[in-house]
């Protein structure tokens, strides 16, 4: 192979590996993400389960009653 070949395929190689360290940190980034927003979901969850619980005795007035806005 020629010198000049050789550097470009060096050239590919370098941009490819740079490419995928860039994708490496981005899913990274989308992993700890989208465990934060299941954390919260989950939170959520059982914020919501814990109020209608809660809320039982009341729960057919309430659904029936209009909200303020009306």
């Amino acid at each position: 192979m020629s010198d000049e070949r050789i550097e470009r395929v060096e050239e590919r190689v370098a941009w490819l590996e740079h490419h995928v360290t860039q994708q490496d940190r981005a899913m990274l980034e989308l992993a700890q993400r989208l465990d934060r927003v299941v954390r919260e979901l989950t939170r959520l969850r059982e914020r919501s389960a814990g109020a209608g619980a809660a809320g039982d005795a009341g729960g057919a007035e309430a659904a029936e009653e209009r909200p303020p806005h009306y």
